[in-house]
C-alpha cells in the first residue's frame, strides 16, 4: 500500500503543476485583453469628448444602412457630405418656400418674434445666387401660410397676420412669377393656419391647418376649381376631412407638387399625401395687445394618410419612424420619393422644450415604406427645400443649440446643398 501511494504521488502533483500555469496563462491573456480594451474605451471618450468641446458641425457622421425598408432598399450609403451655398440675404422663421424650374421663391417669414419680413427672395439654383427680391402685398399673411404651385402662378393660402402668436387670415393671394404680378383669390371660409395645401386635378385643395385661437386643431378640407391663378368657382368645396388635423404637416400630390402645412401635403402619381403634424401650438396671452406667444400642450405625430383620386376615405400608411411636425417647405419629391429635411418632434418631457430633428427620411412611395438617409449639417425646423441636377437644398428655419443639445436656437441665414441621388 506504501508503494502505490508513493509512485501515485508524483503524478498527482505534476497535474496539479500544470493547472496552476494553466490558470496563469489564461489571467494573463485576460488581462491583456482587459487593458487593451480599456485602452480602446479611454481612446473613445477622449476623441468623442474632444470633438464635443470643440463643437465640430455633425457633418457626414452618420451611414445609413437603411435599416427601415425592405431588403430591397438596403444597402451602405455614403454619409452625406454638406456644402456651403449662398447665405440668403436675411435669416427667416416659418417662411414658405416653391421651386418653379431652378428658382427658389422664399416667401416673408419670422426675422425674430417681434419682427416680421414683407418680401419674397429668389434664390437661382443653377449660379447658386440670390437674384433678386420684392414685395409682398400689404394683407397677406407673414408666416404660417399653405402655398402651392403650378409651376407658373404660386397661390398663398391664409395663415397668421403679424408678428408673435397674432391672429389668423383667410385672405389668399395669387402671384405671377412670370410678371410678378399679385392678385387677390377667393378667401377661405375660416382662417387658418398653416393648412396644408396643393394642387391636384385641376383644383386648390385646402387641409386641416390650426383653427383661429391658434391651438384647436382643424379637420376640414376644402378645394376649389383654379386655372392661370383664378378660381373657376364662387365658393370652396367641401371635401373628405382629413382623419386628424392640425398644423406643420406636409402635403404631397403624386405628379410631385409642392405645398405645405406645419405638416406635409404631397401629390405623387395622382395620390394626394399628408404627412406628419400636430395637435395644438403656441397661443396669444388673453388681452395681450401685441399677441404675445405662451406655450401651450402639443402633440406631435408621424401619421400618413393617402388620399386616392374619387376616393371617399383616407388611407393610412406607415407612419414616419418619428413624430414629425415643422415641415410644410422642409421636402422635395423626385424619383417616385418624397424626402423630408429636418422638423421638430415629440417636447423634451422634462423642461416641455422643443425637440429638434436633424434626420433625412425618404419615403418610397412605390412600397410605401420610409428610408433614412442620413443626417442634416445640425438639426433644424421649418428649412426651406429644393433640389437640383442630383443636390438637395435647404435654407432658413431655427437651428439648435448644439450637438448634444436640440433645443431650437439661432434663425438662419445659411444654405446648404449636398449631392443625392436615389
Amino acid at each position: 500500500m506504501v508503494s502505490v501511494r508513493t509512485a501515485a504521488a508524483p503524478r498527482v502533483w505534476r497535474v496539479l503543476l500544470m493547472g496552476a500555469c494553466g490558470a496563469l496563462l489564461t489571467g494573463v491573456v485576460v488581462t491583456d485583453i482587459l487593458w487593451n480594451m480599456s485602452l480602446a474605451s479611454m481612446f473613445y471618450s477622449t476623441h468623442v469628448s474632444d470633438a464635443q468641446s470643440l463643437s465640430l458641425p455633425p457633418m457626414a457622421v452618420t451611414t445609413s444602412l437603411n435599416e427601415l425598408g425592405n431588403e430591397d432598399d438596403e444597402k451602405v450609403r455614403l454619409p452625406l457630405a454638406w456644402e456651403e451655398a449662398a447665405e440668403a440675404p436675411v435669416a427667416r422663421l416659418d417662411g414658405a418656400a416653391v421651386q418653379i424650374a431652378h428658382h427658389l421663391y422664399v416667401f416673408a417669414g419670422y426675422a425674430t418674434i417681434d419682427e416680421v419680413h414683407t418680401h419674397v427672395d429668389v434664390y437661382n439654383l443653377k449660379s447658386n445666387t440670390w437674384e433678386t427680391s420684392f414685395a409682398i402685398p400689404g394683407a397677406m399673411a407673414h408666416s404660417h401660410v399653405g402655398m402651392a404651385t403650378d409651376q407658373r402662378f404660386i397661390y398663398i393660402v391664409s395663415g397668421q397676420f403679424g408678428s408673435q402668436c397674432s391672429n389668423p387670415t383667410a385672405r389668399n393671394f395669387v402671384l405671377d412669377t412670370q410678371t410678378r404680378a399679385w392678385t387677390q383669390f377667393l378667401p377661405l371660409p375660416d382662417p387658418r393656419y398653416a393648412p396644408a395645401t396643393q394642387l391636384w386635378n385641376g383644383r386648390l385643395h385646402v387641409l386641416g391647418g390650426s383653427k383661429e385661437d391658434r391651438q384647436q386643431p382643424a379637420s376640414e378640407h376644402w378645394s376649389i376649381a383654379v386655372r392661370d391663378g383664378k378660381a373657376l368657382e364662387a365658393e370652396w368645396r367641401e371635401e373628405v376631412p382629413i382623419p386628424r388635423g392640425g398644423p406643420h404637416r406636409l402635403t404631397e400630390l403624386g405628379c410631385f407638387k409642392h405645398l405645405h402645412e406645419p405638416r406635409a401635403c404631397v401629390v405623387v402619381e395622382n395620390d394626394l399625401y399628408v404627412i406628419g403634424g400636430q395637435e395644438g401650438d403656441f397661443k396669444a396671452k388673453p388681452a395681450s395687445p401685441n399677441f404675445k406667444c405662451s406655450r401651450q400642450k402639443e402633440v406631435v405625430y408621424g401619421d400618413v394618410y393617402m388620399l386616392e383620386k374619387d376616393a371617399t376615405r383616407w388611407t393610412k400608411l406607415m407612419p414616419v419612424p418619428k413624430p414629425i411636425s415643422h415641415i410644410e417647405f422642409a421636402w422635395v419629391t423626385f424619383n417616385q420619393s418624397i424626402v423630408i429635411i429636418g422638423g421638430s418632434t415629440m417636447n423634451n418631457p422634462a423642461t416641455k422644450k422643443m425637440v429638434l430633428l436633424g434626420d433625412i427620411f425618404q419615403f418610397n412611395t412605390q412600397k410605401k415604406v420610409w428610408i433614412s438617409l442620413g443626417q442634416m449639417p445640425y438639426k433644424g425646423k421649418t428649412v426651406l427645400a429644393a433640389y437640383w441636377e442630383g443636390w438637395l437644398y435647404f435654407t432658413s428655419g431655427q437651428r439648435d443649440k448644439g450637438q448634444s443639445d436640440p433645443e431650437p436656437k439661432r434663425i438662419m441665414a445659411k444654405t446648404w446643398k449636398t449631392k443625392l441621388e436615389i
